[in-house]
């Protein structure tokens, strides 16, 4: 059996937000959440559900806060190598809002946005990853991911480079564009389209945390301090889901299975699509959560549902873009599927090690260019500095010289007036002595 990866998983939910003490009390109320306050500096609350951490918070720090930065629900999705990730980004077109950093007992982790302007996190937890369960989410547990952005072609093409997530599936909303949904290996992790302003004036990832009763939840949201933007309305495959405001302003969302899934497989270029029977639904991946830390200090697991590799994924909302009530928005649609993949599984399994060592050689290749590159770059920039201070000095030269050369010229001009005067005198008394004579 391979062994689990870390790559492309959702591994854990981070809040920043500007009132943590009510943030708190809304999430544990409305999901119930067991909050789990650290000592450290900054102070980093845990969020867990059954005893297992499913996500974070910390208070906006007044910096990010003076620059711009709104509160927000940030994802961190797994890499094998968080230092490898960030040497990519700006090649991807992405950018490194914090450094490569050690989480103590945790693991490794950096901030970044995509080419859009979306904001997420790249972590490389302590240990091996924990294969994915095949159970429902439970309450309190994530169970979708979705990109609002300006692009989701570009958005794509960027994530699948840095976390080599697949397109499932793209399906028509109509005028508001098309849902694209991503996942690896078969296994569904998101959805991704255009969104108008409506959305947020920024490109963000909106996480969705399963509830019991959709209905029942809208309804407590606002004695809870939040505030309900959008359903709750009916979604593909079975599903209700309301988009809502925290305390704090921040978007969130939440979702319930209200009938098994009818779903439909993911449709193939010149192939007619099949349909599937129902399936049940899947569970995240779970990883032991280390003592507590001033940032995120354990590995939930994905939070979303586990579909196989040879079966399709769940047809997630055609709706709309809007948050505003009575209109539809892209909702979660997991689903855990039987696998047909065993062949395709040893196949895979006897191509790895070639393909490993490819990448591997190719990895080489393109660190020993990048180096060759720069030292080439660096050769011609000091040669171009010092041709440059050599025409400096060449200037400077010919400038002394010739503000030498000018007393000396009017020296010469000098004499030789004085010369043509002496002559000229000398003349001029020859004359008067010729005169005087004659007299």
């Amino acid at each position: 059996m391979a062994q689990a990866k870390f790559r492309g998983r959702f591994l854990w939910q981070e809040l920043m937000t500007g009132d943590p003490a009510a943030a708190s009390t809304f999430y544990s109320k409305l999901l119930g959440w067991q909050a789990k306050a650290s000592a450290g500096e900054p102070a980093y609350t845990e969020f867990h559900v059954g005893g297992r951490g499913v996500a974070g918070m910390m208070k906006m720090p007044e910096a990010a806060a003076q620059m711009g930065a709104k509160p927000m629900w940030m994802p961190y999705i797994g890499v094998e190598n968080v230092d490898d990730a960030v040497e990519d980004i700006d090649e991807l077109g992405g950018k490194v809002h914090r450094p490569a950093s050690d989480i103590p007992g945790v693991g490794r982790f950096a901030v970044l946005t995509d080419p859009q302007g979306a904001a997420f996190a790249v972590f490389r937890p302590n240990g091996e990853a924990v294969p994915l369960s095949a159970a429902a989410p439970k309450v309190g547990e994530f169970s979708w991911m979705e990109l609002a952005t300006t692009d989701e072609e570009e958005a794509f093409e960027f994530y699948s480079k840095l976390f080599g997530w697949q397109a499932l599936a793209r399906h028509s909303m109509g005028p508001a564009g098309t849902y694209l949904i991503f996942g690896s290996d078969g296994v569904q992790r998101g959805g991704m389209f255009k969104a108008g302003e409506e959305r947020g004036p920024t490109p963000n990832w909106l996480p969705y945390a399963s509830v019991a009763d959709v209905d029942m939840s809208s309804k407590e949201i606002p004695g809870f301090g939040g505030r309900v933007l959008a359903g709750p309305m009916d979604v593909p495959d079975n599903g209700r889901i309301v988009h809502l405001s925290d305390p704090g302003g921040v978007l969130f969302a939440i979702y319930a299975q209200t009938a098994p899934k009818q779903h439909e497989p993911v449709a193939k270029p010149a192939a007619p699509a099949k349909t599937a029977a129902p399936k049940a639904t899947a569970k995240p991946a779970v990883a032991k959560a280390p003592a507590k830390s001033a940032k995120p200090s354990a590995v939930a697991g994905d939070g979303l549902p586990v579909s196989k590799p040879d079966d399709a994924p769940v047809v997630p909302p055609a709706a709309k873009k809007s948050l505003k009530p009575k209109k539809a928005a892209p909702a979660p649609s997991p689903v855990a599927k039987k696998s047909s993949a065993a062949p395709a599984a040893k196949k895979a399994a006897k191509k790895a090690p070639k393909k490993a060592a490819k990448k591997a050689a190719k990895k080489a290749a393109k660190k020993a260019a990048k180096k060759v590159a720069r030292r080439v770059a660096k050769k011609a920039a000091k040669k171009s500095v010092a041709k440059k201070k050599a025409a400096k000095k060449k200037v400077a030269g010919k400038s002394v010289a010739k503000r030498a050369e000018k007393p000396s010229r009017k020296a010469d001009k000098k004499h030789k007036k004085d010369k043509k005067n002496k002559r000229k005198n000398k003349k001029d008394k020859r004359k008067k002595d010729k005169a005087r004579r004659k007299k």
